[in-house]
């Protein structure tokens, strides 16, 4: 079994409604010393790799074919092997 941890966020210059909503909050909650926010999103999946199959290549397509939009985000991931 293996875990795959996933982070997905917007590419540089890309618009972020999410993120300025949250800024104009803390701005009115005071926290005016706060430039900026960007979201991210992070996901953790758990693989059966009973065949030795490439995850690598696996994770890149569930990410490109999924859960990330290539046109406008980025990702990372790491694996980590369990018992």
């Amino acid at each position: 079994m293996c875990k795959a941890n996933i982070h997905i966020k917007l590419k540089s210059g890309v618009h972020d409604p999410q993120g300025k909503v949250i800024l104009n909050t803390l701005h009115t909650l005071g926290f005016d010393n706060v430039k900026s926010v960007r979201t991210s999103k992070y996901f953790e999946l758990e693989i059966e790799n009973e065949n030795n199959m490439d995850l690598t290549e696996q994770i890149d397509k569930i990410c490109d074919e999924v859960l990330a939009n290539p046109n406008i985000e980025i990702y990372e991931f790491n694996l980590e092997n369990h018992s």
